[in-house]
């Protein structure tokens, strides 16, 4: 199991945390997503570690930008 915490652009509401978990949350091999909105970002729990780019258009599909690894 892996941990990664990623930087997100754009966040300010609860809403928006909901988004962009639901969406990192879908992805195939993830585990779980769970974003701290006061520290924008988002920590992804998977078996083997997800291709960033991959991320980052699930993150893009909620309406945010991945900003790279926190």
């Amino acid at each position: 199991m892996t941990i990664r915490t990623y930087r997100v652009e754009g966040m300010t509401c609860g809403h928006c945390a909901r988004s962009v978990e639901h969406e990192v949350s879908d992805l195939a091999g993830v585990e779980t997503a769970t974003v701290d909105l006061s520290a924008a970002t988002v920590a992804v729990e998977s078996i083997d570690e997800i291709p960033e780019p991959r991320l980052a258009a699930a993150v893009g599909e909620a309406g945010y930008a991945l900003a790279g690894r926190a």
